[in-house]
């Protein structure tokens, strides 16, 4: 689990969070959340149009063994969703870091300061 991506921020809910353009914020669970969920089978992805807070419950991922609530990073408009993982939920097991789940538009990116560096997050799970 060492090699965690540096140019993403990671939550202590188990997101990564990568800043894109235009204040997109994309979002998907890290390697450990994966690996302790296990085989995911369903992912429930947020309405694209939907309007969340900051650490606002918008997505749940479903595996073998239990189901884990997603939060949203920051405030702001739920504008895209991974629909490949509608029907492959598994390639988040496969690339986590690879495999987004949800896209946020930000209404302000200064929430995003409280996410850890790869470094500190790797600390938080050890």
């Amino acid at each position: 689990m060492s090699n965690l991506p540096d140019n993403l921020k990671y939550a202590q809910s188990h997101e990564w969070v990568i800043v894109e353009e235009d204040n997109l914020v994309r979002v998907g669970i890290t390697d450990f959340a994966q690996d302790q969920l296990g085989d995911l089978v369903y992912v429930q992805l947020p309405e694209i149009g939907r309007k969340v807070t900051a650490n606002e419950q918008c997505a749940v991922v479903e595996s073998v063994k239990t189901a884990s609530d997603l939060f949203s990073p920051v405030s702001g408009e739920i504008v895209a969703t991974n629909l490949l993982l509608t029907n492959e939920p598994e390639l988040i097991n496969d690339k986590p870091y690879s495999t987004w789940i949800f896209c946020v538009k930000a209404d302000d990116l200064s929430t995003l300061d409280v996410l850890m560096t790869a470094s500190a997050y790797q600390a938080y799970i050890a």
